[in-house]
């Protein structure tokens, strides 16, 4: 019988290990999508999208499908999601690995002030910058909403909820991965002096980190929390090989 993966997904690392699992004939493939972005980009297989209701819900759900392995290649900042996982396979007693996308590093030119969290990141703005480009999603932007003596270019792939207060600024709504070309042109144009971002990893998105260390522009780096314990890789080949290993 096939094996029953279930994939959390909403990474383009979740999309192509879904694309490779799917050419393996002993293995069934359902990715989990949260549903927070409006038009998440094809995923190959049986996808579902929405919650589950914590982890209890998740371990129901691996119960009742039933499913046999679990991989978390959700964002490297979805903490909640991740420990749900965690929990959950747990519960269920299935084996369980997080795909970890590797966290940008620090190199020579690069003036990062590095902060763990973004109400650490808001104090630093408040005291040295004027103009921001804030690139960390849309879910967060609450935490910089009352810095009225800044201006904000705030980048996000969708619309923040209508009850969210935003900073004061300019909204663009755009999708990686972007050009180094075009995010250079980007910090000249509006005239930035601070770039905030997560440590989010990959290269959909690492421009932005190389424009502000070509032009000299601090960089306020969120950095991650820790995960939970479990098996882990770096990539999507790890990812096959540790599926490979509970085949055979």
């Amino acid at each position: 019988m096939k094996k029953r993966l279930l994939i959390l997904g909403g990474t383009g690392d979740a999309a192509q290990l879904a694309a490779r699992v799917s050419q393996i004939p002993e293995i069934e493939v359902i990715t989990s999508l949260a549903g927070r972005t409006q038009q998440p980009s094809a995923v190959t297989g049986e996808v579902r999208i929405g919650g589950f209701g914590g982890a209890d819900g998740l371990a129901a759900f691996l119960r009742d499908r039933p499913i046999d392995l679990l991989i978390d290649a959700t964002h490297p900042f979805a903490d909640r999601i991740s420990l749900n996982a965690a929990v959950a396979a747990a519960k269920c007693q299935i084996p369980h690995l997080i795909l970890v996308r590797p966290a940008w590093e620090k190199t020579e030119g690069d003036r990062w002030i590095e902060v763990d969290s973004h109400a650490a990141a808001a104090r630093v703005l408040s005291e040295r910058s004027w103009r921001v480009f804030l690139t960390i999603g849309r879910q967060e932007l609450g935490a910089f909403a009352g810095l009225d003596n800044i201006w904000f270019l705030m980048r996000a792939i969708d619309p923040p909820a209508p009850e969210t207060r935003i900073p004061n600024g300019k909204l663009l709504l755009a999708k990686g991965p972007f050009s180094l070309a075009s995010e250079l042109q980007l910090l000249r144009e509006y005239n930035i002096d601070t770039v905030v971002s997560k440590n989010s990893g990959g290269d959909a998105t690492y421009a932005k980190i190389v424009a502000a260390r070509e032009l000299g522009i601090p960089v306020v780096m969120v950095q991650r929390n820790p995960l939970p314990e479990a098996e882990k890789v770096a990539g999507v080949e790890g990812a096959i090989a540790w599926l490979d290993s509970h085949l055979n």
